[in-house]
């Protein structure tokens, strides 16, 4: 019997290749462990993804209230009108359907023209294009109707979705800032608190088989969104409204070219009661221009829709969002003598505050002549009517005492070398000299406020420390943050960043401060009967700037023997009559601080002789909560009584604006049900309450 011989060849080979199955068997072995172990997770989600389909949950966004609990910030539902283009391109007879789609949504949808709907509708590959973005319920019901009288379910569609609104339009608009398209913050409070109003989306997951119908088996879970926190401001709409009036007339009557702004603060704890930025824009309508940019991109004389009008707007745009009170730095001017004041007292206690200096009109300083705002000088002057009549050889000649040292430390200790710490985006931050190279030329233009920027925000934050005796406070907008739930998520406490003066040297500049408003001082112009109000104000160059342009501004607090509040009020490139701050800024302080004051339940107490000559003029307390109403008229010493029930005002018996005597008037307020309000009314005391 024969027997087969194998070779050694094909035995090495048949080796081979089983030690290449086994190796083949062992990889595949291990990738299968890797993915039935370590990629079990993403495989798992890749086939539920495939039979199953997420449907968003959208979170409802958090609301934003002011401090009495009045909503700036909300939601509010409209309607989406979107068509399919694809499937009425897939149509038989699509010309017809586009045709009759196109007329029916312009007839029913206004604000569209046929010609964009067939624009839309030629967009073939697309599965949905929108129509109309937001319309109002009662267009959303029309096109409904319209889809039902015509049969089209399949080709045009209404979505109800929910879009931020804002009730006051105007109000707080740089403060508050807006969101985008997608709900997310985009400037001001809706981005910095973004995190906390965005909420968490859910969704609602289905079963599909291949085709994308559901299951005869049914599978779904739910997974509820979490909506966005509450949060609560320092704001008050009232004192607000009553800041962003003035500055509107502010803005007109000084043709200011670079827009105005202003804060109001508690000077005791650093809350923001009010901040403004003029001109506004409407925050549910963020991305149309006003009235002013409008004009200035008209005046550029572009062609509509060219590169450079697309930029120009743009640019134009940003600038109108911007919050200047926070954003931009410039030269404080004859404010900040206040602070060179303070650092002067309290480093050298034994300054007499009638000691006299000399005031020629001019001061020189190593080889430089330095003048005073007064050509021909104030002449014999004291330390303390130095202050009052904003006497720049005086502030040279005391900080020449104080030295550069002890000056650039009180400079920073003020806050003016770092920001505030505000919770809002984009704060500015100063530009001072370097402290090596401050010189004693440096010293004197500083020492009235020229050759350095600070930001207004800065600069409020500092005279507040003079106003609370002390102590730098950090400023800030949002009080509280509360979940769906009512909990309390988050809470400022006061924070002190330290102590710059002492209370006795805060007093004497308080003192000193109001003696110049109430008497002759360049800051009588902020004057409010019956409050002493301690103020300065200031009118600073832009230096480098061909067109003399100028810097008017104020500051103050009140009232000056007790300070609760302090405000500030910058107008740029004031145009139209005087440049100076006394007037272009501090009567509109003191027409701010009259209206809050009173509101605030700060008492006036008038001398005899204000009392005979003060005129108060009456505004619309309609809509006013009694107790508020009570609250303000009681401080402000008008003689006024109630007549009706009810806890709301509906009636009063002067009429707005009218100017009175406290003396010798009374008002009446009838007090009626809030049902018996108008909605339609449009002042500012009506709406807030």
């Amino acid at each position: 019997m024969n027997r087969l011989s194998v070779s050694r060849r094909t035995i090495q080979r048949s080796s081979v290749m089983a030690l290449l199955v086994l190796l083949a068997f062992l990889l595949l072995s291990v990738r299968i462990f890797c993915i039935q172990v370590f990629d079990f997770f993403r495989y798992q989600k890749k086939v539920i993804d495939q039979l199953t389909t997420e449907s968003p949950v959208r979170a409802a966004r958090g609301e934003i209230l002011d401090v009495a609990g009045r909503v700036l910030a909300t939601n509010r539902t409209v309607y989406r009108i979107s068509v399919f283009p694809s499937l009425i391109n897939g149509a038989e007879d699509k010309e017809r359907l586009k045709s009759v789609i196109a007329e029916g949504l312009t007839q029913t949808i206004e604000g569209i023209t046929q010609e964009k709907v067939l624009d839309h509708l030629s967009h073939i590959h697309e599965l949905e294009r929108t129509v109309a973005a937001a319309v109002d319920v009662e267009t959303a019901n029309a096109v409904l109707e319209w889809i039902h009288q015509n049969n089209l379910y399949d080709q045009v569609a209404v979505e109800a979705i929910n879009t931020r609104y804002y009730p006051y339009g105007d109000l707080a608009a740089h403060l508050l800032g807006f969101t985008g398209s997608d709900g997310q913050g985009l400037y001001g409070l809706e981005l910095q608190y973004n995190s906390y109003l965005a909420g968490e989306n859910g969704s609602y997951i289905t079963a599909r088989d291949s085709t994308g119908n559901e299951l005869p088996v049914p599978y779904e879970n739910y997974i509820p969104a979490v909506d966005g926190c509450t949060v609560q401001t320092t704001i008050d709409a009232y004192i607000q409204a009553v800041l962003e009036e003035q500055l509107e007339r502010t803005l007109i009557e000084s043709g200011a070219a670079n827009r105005v702004c202003g804060i109001v603060m508690d000077v005791n704890s650093g809350a923001i009661l009010a901040m403004a930025t003029g001109p506004s824009f409407d925050l549910n309508d963020p991305f149309s221009l006003n009235e002013s940019a409008v004009n200035e991109l008209r005046a550029l004389g572009y062609e509509m829709g060219s590169d450079d009008y697309k930029a120009a707007k743009n640019r134009l745009l940003l600038e109108t969002w911007s919050n200047k009170a926070v954003t931009e730095i410039y030269m404080p001017g004859s404010t900040f003598k206040a602070l060179t004041c303070s650092a002067v007292l309290e480093e050298n206690k034994v300054i007499d505050l009638d000691e006299r200096f000399f005031c020629s009109g001019a001061h020189q300083v190593a080889d430089r002549i330095i003048h005073c705002h007064k050509k021909g000088g104030h002449g014999s002057i004291t330390f303390r009517e130095g202050l009052q009549n904003s006497c720049n050889p005086v502030m040279m000649t005391i900080a020449a005492r104080l030295g550069c040292d002890a000056f650039y430390e009180y400079v920073k200790s003020f806050g003016m070398l770092e920001k505030t710490g505000i919770d809002l985006p984009g704060e500015g931050n100063s530009i001072f000299h370097a402290a090596s190279n401050f010189t004693e030329l440096d010293l004197a233009t500083a020492s009235f406020g020229q050759n350095f920027k600070v930001s207004i925000l800065q600069m409020i934050t500092a005279i507040s420390a003079i106003a609370n005796g002390g102590e730098l406070l950090t400023p800030y907008v949002v009080h509280r943050v509360t979940d769906a739930d009512g909990n309390v998520v988050y809470e400022h406490e006061k924070t002190v960043r330290r102590n710059v003066i002492s209370d006795e040297t805060a007093r004497t500049i308080a003192d000193i401060l109001a003696g110049g408003v109430a008497g002759d001082g360049g800051a009588k112009n902020a004057y409010v009967a019956g409050y002493r109000v301690a103020a300065k104000t200031g009118t600073s160059e832009k230096i480098g700037d061909d067109r003399n342009a100028r810097i008017g501004s104020c500051v103050a607090f009140a009232p000056a023997d007790d300070p609760q509040v302090a405000i500030i009020i910058v107008v740029d490139e004031p145009t139209d009559g005087s440049k100076y701050g006394s007037v272009v800024a501090a009567p509109y302080v003191a027409d701010t601080l009259e209206r809050i004051l009173p509101y605030m339940g700060i008492e006036a107490i008038y001398t005899d002789e204000e009392r005979e000559q003060i005129t108060f003029r009456v505004p619309d307390f309609v809509g006013w909560n009694a107790e508020d109403a009570n609250r303000m008229l009681a401080a402000s010493g008008l003689r006024f009584s109630f007549q009706g029930v009810g806890d709301t005002v509906v009636e009063q018996s002067i009429a707005v604006g009218t100017l009175i005597s406290p003396a010798k008037e009374e008002i009446v307020l009838i007090l009626g049900d809030r049902s018996l309000l108008s909605t339609t009314n449009g002042s500012y005391e009506r709406k807030l309450e």
